[in-house]
C-alpha cells in the first residue's frame, strides 16, 4: 500500500512511565497517611466509570478516588487528599520510550509527516511530550476526550488528518489498544498496525498490522 502519513498512539505504544502506578500510589497513601485503600489495578479497572469528556484527569481521579474512600467508610475529602497526594507525586515528565519506539518514531518522522493521537487531558499528554522531546516535532497532537471525541470514535483521526492534509486510506495509525487504536483507525477508514504486548487470543478486530515490538514499526510492516 501506498502511505502518506503515520499517526501513533502515545500510552504504552511510544512510551510508560519510569515509576510505576504502584509505587505512586503507595506514597500517596503515605503522604495522607492512611492505610491503602485500593490497588492500582482496582483505580484502572473503574477509571471508566468516573470519565466526563472534557474533564481534566485530576479532576476525574478525584472523583474516582472520593468513591474508594466512602467505599472504604472513609469520608470523601480522604479521597480527595489521595487524589491531590498523587498528582505532586506523578512527574508527568519521567517517561521513556518503549523498547524500538525512538528508531520507529525517527525512521517514520523522516519518511513521513506524522501525528500523535491519544486519549488523554491535554496538560498530562503534553508533559509526556516533552519529557520524550517529542512536543515540537510532531505536526499534530489530537487529544481524544478534548479536541475530539475519545477513540474509537473516529473523529480524533479526521482531525489529525485534516491538519495534515491526508487522506485516510494512504495513512497508518500504530497504537496498543484493540479497543480505541484498531477500532478507532478501522472506523475511520485508516490501515491499523497493532503492537500486541504478547497476547495469546485472537485479536478482535482484527488489525491489518500486527506487531511484537516497535522494531518492527521501524521496518514499516505495510511495505
Amino acid at each position: 500500500m501506498t502511505v502518506d502519513a503515520v499517526l501513533f498512539d502515545l500510552d504504552d505504544t511510544l512510551c510508560e512511565y519510569a515509576r510505576p502506578a504502584s509505587d505512586v500510589l503507595t506514597a500517596a497513601f503515605e503522604r495522607v497517611g492512611v492505610e491503602p485503600l485500593f490497588a492500582v489495578e482496582d483505580y484502572y479497572q473503574r477509571f471508566g466509570e468516573f470519565v466526563v469528556t472534557g474533564d481534566d484527569i485530576q479532576d476525574v481521579r478525584q472523583r474516582c478516588f472520593s468513591t474508594f474512600a466512602e467505599e472504604s467508610g472513609l469520608d470523601d475529602d480522604v479521597g480527595r487528599a489521595i487524589a491531590e497526594a498523587f498528582t505532586a507525586e506523578r512527574d508527568q515528565t519521567n517517561v521513556r520510550f518503549l523498547p524500538g519506539a525512538e528508531t520507529a518514531f525517527e525512521r517514520m518522522i523522516d519518511r513521513y509527516p506524522v501525528g500523535i493521537v491519544t486519549n488523554g487531558d491535554p496538560w498530562m499528554q503534553s508533559q509526556k511530550l516533552a519529557g520524550l522531546g517529542l512536543d515540537d516535532r510532531v505536526e499534530t497532537v489530537v487529544h481524544g476526550g478534548h479536541d475530539a471525541p475519545y477513540k474509537p470514535d473516529p473523529e480524533p483521526f479526521d482531525v489529525a488528518l485534516d491538519a495534515l492534509g491526508i487522506d485516510h486510506d494512504r495513512t497508518v495509525h500504530v497504537g496498543n489498544s484493540l479497543e480505541s487504536d484498531v477500532a478507532g483507525a478501522h472506523n475511520a477508514g485508516i490501515t491499523s498496525v497493532w503492537l500486541d504486548g504478547d497476547s495469546d487470543s485472537e485479536p478482535d478486530p482484527v488489525p491489518d498490522y500486527r506487531v511484537e515490538s516497535m522494531h518492527e514499526v521501524a521496518d514499516e510492516p505495510w511495505k
